[in-house]
């Protein structure tokens, strides 16, 4: 991913909570000489080995999967909220653009066992029903229902590198950026105003 200087995001605990924040990803990787991509959760985690992992699951089904066994280098993709910034904010002339928060992880994939796949599950679930009024346990589902999870790959992602990039209008005056986010504010579009509530936090 090309990221100016200026634009690069090296703190990894600011990373680190892009990720369990903005989990569901996009897995790309090379099968049969084509490249495909799935939009999945992928979700960061620590393995045995107290080392950073992302993790998740993909249909059997899906024909990617056939990839990660001849080519085990994948790409995870991560998008955060991105928003137009017109140019007629500035008080000067210039072209518009657009601000925007991503990351991607570059790493090695493997295939887990139908138990670690299952564990994964509980965690995943776990994970997006803590705030439910009634939540689902995969423990406590069905034999019958959890025959449905013979039908996924479990993986792991050995993660080799980390690019992330947080454009946010770092290259304008204090002037220019309170007018960017009271622009952005005024749009009543989510993503615009989850921009501007970004770029409020990085400078105050």
């Amino acid at each position: 991913m090309y990221t100016p200087d200026l634009y690069k995001n090296e703190d990894p605990e600011s990373i680190r909570a892009f990720l369990k924040e903005n989990s569901f990803g996009l897995l790309i990787n090379q099968t049969n000489g084509k490249l495909c991509a799935t939009h999945i959760p992928i979700e960061l985690e620590i393995n045995a080995e107290g080392k950073e992992i992302l993790q998740g699951h993909i249909s059997k089904l899906n024909p990617q999967a056939d990839g990660f066994r001849q080519d085990d280098q994948v790409l995870a993709v991560f998008s955060g909220p991105h928003s137009y910034i017109s140019s007629s904010w500035y008080d000067h002339e210039n072209v518009p653009t657009w601000n925007y928060i991503a990351v991607h992880v570059y790493g090695k994939i493997k295939i887990v066992d139908y138990e670690t796949s299952v564990d994964q599950l509980k965690k995943l679930v776990d994970k997006y029903e803590a705030h439910s009024e009634n939540p689902v346990r995969v423990e406590d589902l069905s034999a019958k229902t959890m025959r449905e999870a013979k039908g996924i790959f479990g993986f792991e992602i050995e993660i080799n590198e980390i690019q992330a990039t947080k454009k946010l209008s770092q290259n304008r005056d204090d002037y220019n950026y309170k007018n960017i986010i009271l622009q952005l504010e005024r749009t009543e579009n989510p993503q615009s105003i989850a921009v501007a509530k970004e770029m409020s936090k990085c400078r105050k």
